[in-house]
Formats: C-alpha cells, structure tokens, sequence
C-alpha cells in the first residue's frame, strides 16, 4: 500500500469499480490527464466536495517528491467530471491533470502514485479508494530541436477581476435613486392631501339679524317702490331670528305655533306681546294682500330691531359699545345657550 492513499470502505459498502487511462509519454511542463472511470451507485456522488490534495498531505507530497504537481482550479484547469445514469446505477467519468516537472533535464521515467478518490454514499458516509500507480516517460517541449531557440511568451489572456468599489457604488446609487422616488411620492401625495378648512364659527342670531336688517335698509327696495318685498324681507329676518334664538325653525313655524312656542320658554321673552303683534300684522299684509306703505315699512324694520335688541341676552346687552353686531361678536364665549320651550321632554316644537 502506498503512502500518498489509504483506503477507506465502510463496513456494509461496495467497492466502487475503477477504470483507469494514462499516457505513457508526455513533455515536460504539459499537462498529462488522468481519466477515471467510476461505476457506483445512483445515490452515490463522486467527489462531493471537489478534487482536494492538501499542501501538507501524504498525497501532496508523494506528487512533490514523484514530480508532479496539480494546476491551479482556479486558472480553468481543474478537475472535471461527467456522471451518466444506468440500469444499475450511475458511471462517472473523471478528468484529472498532473504536470510532470522532473528534477533533471531530458528524458525521464516518472511515476504518478495513488491518488484518493472520494465516494459520498446516501447515508453520508465517504468512501476512499485509490487508483493505480502509472508511468510516463516525459520528453523535453524541445528535445526533437537540433538548435532550439528561445520562444515568445503565449499571448496575453483576459482577465477580469472584481471592481468591489464599483459595486458597491453601484447598488448604492440604485438603491438612492430608487429611496428617492418613493420619498417624492410620498411628498407629492401628502402635498395633494384633502385639505382640512377649518369652517367659519356661525354668526350670533342677534348678530346676523341686525347685520341682515341693516343691510336691508341701506337697499334700494323701498326707493323702487318695491315695498312689499320689502316688509316680506323684514319678516322672514324676524321670523328666522326669533328661530334660532330659541330652538325652532322660524321659516317653517305658522305665527300660531310661534307664539305658543315662544310662550312657553323660560325665563318668559320679555317681549312676547309685541312679537305677537308683530306677527299678527305681517300676516294681515302677507295673506290680506295688502300694500304696505313705505312708512309701513320703516315702521316694521324698526319694530324688528327693538325686538331683536330686547331679546339679546342680558350678559350681551350690558357690554359697553355703540354697536349691537360688535358687543355681540366680542361675547361670543360669555352667552348662554339659547333658551328651549319648557314643554315635556321629546315633545315636538
């Protein structure tokens, strides 16, 4: 048994076949191939964790010391092998190849030793056989030359090596790009966002009744002999007024259901008898179809006024200032919620 392998069959383990070809005459510096033959089973793989002959191994040295030595895998030139299926398992064909380098120059007669060849089985377990040991003379590239001469070196071969920096630069700039426009699109889409506006706090009932019968006033209706539409417009103002200072639909409620509406709040209005009147005479000129004059009209407006001024809240009314809209606009936080009718609870208006 040589020294450069040892075989290794596990109990219960067949024997791997081999069959094996060598040259017999080779140049020196040129690779020599070892072809292998191996008949095995179908769960079986050959060389699973490649072609390995370690520096300080038995069978690197045993190469060393016969004068041979393994090109680099790396270079292209490594092992290779091709595994076909059979009836009765799987062959595999082995391509190995040794350089043999002899110490001296001219022709010499070298040995390959064994070399191991690994067999993984399905349960895991390696199988180690060796192949035989082979002869080949090996002759000098220029030993048929009578005057040799000193030849080029072969041409140059590409090579490729990886540019880290490059790549990384790369993936980089991709990744940002793309960070980048997932980040404008969540801009443009908060910039498109449904704005929240916030709304405008309603006008004080008082506030926009004499704002409305102010500006009724200052029109034109009465000096374009429109007086009916005119005293129609003071008494929707009073009407719509009177509503939402106490919790009714003033436009919709009858002078009837008003005044029992307005009877029954409490604290009592302090004005219900000329509200009363008030109503009773814009229905006379409303259903009796009767032309208001235009100091029927003025006289309304100003009857609106006093009652919209003697309805204000009282904390409303004692504010210092000339102007009803302004006193009633700066206590907009002071007023009391307006007054409902003091009718059982859940009774419709």
């Amino acid at each position: 048994m040589w020294a450069s392998c040892a075989e290794h069959v596990p109990p219960g383990a067949t024997r791997p076949t081999l069959k094996e070809t060598f040259p017999r005459n080779g140049f020196s510096g040129y690779a020599a191939h070892l072809e292998i033959t191996i008949a095995h089973g179908k769960g079986e793989t050959v060389l699973p964790e490649g072609f390995k002959v370690q520096g300080d191994s038995d069978a690197a040295r045993a190469l060393e010391k016969a004068g041979f030595i393994l090109p680099e895998a790396d270079a292209g030139a490594g092992p290779t092998s091709e595994t076909t299926a059979t009836e009765a398992g799987a062959t595999t064909k082995l391509t190995i190849p040794f350089v043999p380098l002899p110490k001296e120059p001219g022709r010499s007669a070298l040995q390959l030793p064994p070399v191991p060849i690994a067999v993984s089985r399905a349960s895991g377990e390696l199988v180690t056989v060796c192949t035989r040991p082979h002869e080949i003379v090996v002759e000098d590239p220029i030993a048929n030359e009578r005057d040799p001469k000193v030849k080029p070196n072969p041409p140059p071969r590409p090579q490729r090596e990886e540019w880290v920096l490059a790549k990384q630069l790369a993936a980089g700039i991709l990744i940002g790009a793309a960070l980048g426009l997932i980040v404008a699109w969540l801009v443009r889409r908060w910039m498109r966002r449904p704005r929240v506006v916030a709304a405008p706090p309603p006008k004080l009932p008082w506030v926009a009744a004499l704002e409305e019968l102010e500006a009724l006033r200052r029109s034109s209706l009465l000096s374009e002999g429109r007086t009916d539409e005119y005293f129609d417009r003071v008494s929707d103002c009073v009407r719509k007024y009177l509503g939402a200072r106490y919790g009714f639909d003033g436009l919709e409620t009858t002078s009837d259901e008003m005044r029992a509406l307005l009877a029954r709040v409490r604290p009592p209005v302090p004005v219900l008898p000329q509200i009363a009147r008030f109503l009773a005479d814009c229905d006379l000129v409303k259903f009796a179809r009767l032309q208001p004059s235009e100091a029927d009209c003025l006289e309304a407006i100003e009857r609106g006024e006093v009652i919209v001024h003697r309805t204000t809240p009282p904390a409303v009314r004692s504010e210092a200032g000339a102007g009803a809209a302004g006193a009633g606009g700066s206590s907009a936080g002071k007023q009391p919620p307006p007054a409902r009718p003091s009718g059982a609870e859940g009774e419709a208006p």
